[in-house]
């Protein structure tokens, strides 16, 4: 069974770095830390060994090891786009990533109003071995009955997750490349933010900050990222 737990616990808690990135047509601020903040907690770095855009314009994010300590990734949208349909698409599988890693694709507000109108899609086990399933969509609060629903992503690739965001509704799905359904949930609870100055972001982090089962250092690439306006 997966261990629900909110991914971005104290997200605001450490700045944005002075680097940015571009990809698919936007501007990304990369994090940074000196210590260990959420989610996690976690370093992370803005050193192109964690966080950088290839020639083909992907956008890759790394969990890395070097002098004795653990340092992950996360890049945040430099604007609020509120209601729409957001699209990631991912170039890595991402099914058989380590029980200790965890994969976010949401959306924060360090305003904590609406439970800081987080809407998440998240792929991790929650340092729970055996498993199967490795991903969920997450309304926040996580632990209100009904803000959550479990499901397989297998070891595809690519993929594509995404949800449109309305005044009273998520509808959240995820599918591979030959557009076949991966998973799919609408949410119409009580728990549905209001936009305001939420921004996306797009994490690679350590649960609980533990290392790695496998102490294997960890990489995600995603190809896209889009936003269709409600």
């Amino acid at each position: 069974m997966v261990l629900i737990t909110t991914a971005t616990t104290d997200a605001g808690a450490a700045s944005s770095g002075p680097k940015t990135l571009a990809f698919s047509g936007y501007s990304w601020a990369v994090k940074a830390s000196t210590g260990s903040v959420g989610p996690g907690p976690n370093v992370f770095s803005d050193n192109p060994e964690n966080v950088f855009v290839d020639t083909a314009g992907q956008l890759h994010l790394r969990i890395t090891y070097r002098d004795g300590l653990w340092r992950c990734a996360e890049v945040i949208l430099d604007r609020s786009l509120g209601y729409g349909t957001y699209r990631f698409t991912l170039s890595s599988p991402v099914g058989d990533l380590d029980p200790n890693v965890v994969l976010g694709l949401f959306t924060w507000s360090d305003d904590p109003a609406y439970n800081h109108r987080e809407i998440d899609i998240e792929v991790a086990r929650w340092g729970s071995v055996g498993t199967t399933e490795n991903a969920q969509y997450v309304v926040q609060p996580y632990d209100r009955a009904g803000n959550v629903r479990t499901f397989v992503q297998p070891d595809a690739v690519p993929t594509t997750h995404g949800f449109t965001w309305a005044p009273n509704r998520v509808s959240f799905r995820s599918t591979a490349a030959d557009g076949s359904s991966i998973a799919g949930w609408s949410y119409s609870g009580r728990d549905v933010p209001k936009k305001g100055d939420e921004r996306i972001r797009i994490n690679l982090w350590l649960d609980g900050g533990a290392p790695p089962t496998d102490g294997v250092e960890a990489e995600v690439v995603l190809s896209g990222f889009s936003f269709t306006p409600r």
